[in-house]
C-alpha cells in the first residue's frame, strides 16, 4: 500500500470499486468514505459538491473531468491521470499523489494545503489562487508551469524545479533561492525583495 507524505500510512479501506466505467457520469452530491478506486474510468465525469473522503485511487482516469466545490480529503492518489482536468474551488487537504501525470490540469481556487506532490511532474499544469500552505513539493518539476496567486507559506520547495514557471502574486516566504532551481521564473516586484532579503541583500531605495 501507498506511503503517505511525512510517513503516514494510507487509510483503510472497506469496499472497492473496481474496472468500472464511469466515463461522463454526473458524480454531484455523491459522498464515498474508505473506498478504493481501482482501474476505474472516470474520463469526462463531473461532479460539483461531491465528498471523497480516506479513499485511494489507483490507476484511475481523471482525464477530461471538472470537478466544483467537491473534496478529496485525506485522499491517496496512485499512477492516475490528471489529463486536461479541471478542478475548480476543489479541497485535496491532506491528500498525496504517487506517479501520477497532469498534463494539461487546470486549478481554481480550492484548498490544497498538506497535500503530498513530493517529484510530481507539473511543467504543464496550471495553479491559481490555491490555498497550498505545508504542501510537500520537493523536487517537484514545475519547469513552465504556472503557479500564479498560490499561498506556499510553509510549503516544503527543496529540489524543486521552479525554472521559467510563472509564480506572479505566489506566497514565496518559505522559498529558499539556494536550494530551489529558478532560472527564467517570472516573478513581482514584492517577490524580488523577498527572495532578495533570503539571500542576505539589503534592499534600500535609490
Amino acid at each position: 500500500m501507498a506511503e503517505r507524505r511525512r510517513g503516514l500510512p494510507a487509510p483503510e479501506t472497506r469496499t472497492t470499486v473496481r474496472s468500472e466505467d464511469w466515463d461522463s457520469e454526473d458524480l454531484s452530491g455523491q459522498e464515498h468514505s474508505g473506498v478504493a478506486f481501482v482501474d476505474v474510468d472516470m474520463t469526462e465525469a463531473s461532479s460539483r459538491g461531491a465528498v471523497f473522503s480516506e479513499c485511494t485511487f489507483r490507476e484511475v482516469r481523471f482525464n477530461a473531468s471538472a470537478h466544483s466545490d467537491t473534496a478529496f480529503v485525506n485522499c491517496v492518489f496512485t499512477r492516475c491521470a490528471f489529463f486536461d482536468a479541471t478542478l475548480t474551488g476543489c479541497k485535496f487537504v491532506g491528500s498525496a499523489f504517487h506517479d501520477c501525470t497532469f498534463d494539461l490540469l487546470r486549478v481554481d481556487g480550492g484548498d490544497w494545503s498538506f497535500t503530498g506532490l513530493a517529484g510530481a511532474d507539473l511543467r504543464h499544469a496550471s495553479f491559481r489562487g490555491v490555498r497550498m500552505r505545508e504542501a510537500d513539493l520537493g523536487g517537484a518539476r514545475c519547469a513552465g508551469a504556472t503557479l500564479r496567486e498560490v499561498d506556499l507559506s510553509g510549503a516544503w520547495l527543496h529540489n524543486a524545479d521552479l525554472s521559467r514557471c510563472d509564480l506572479r502574486g505566489s506566497d514565496l516566504s518559505s522559498l529558499d533561492p539556494l536550494t530551489a532551481t529558478l532560472k527564467g521564473a517570472v516573478i513581482d516586484l514584492r517577490q524580488a525583495v523577498v527572495i532578495a532579503t533570503v539571500l542576505g541583500l539589503e534592499v534600500r531605495p535609490t
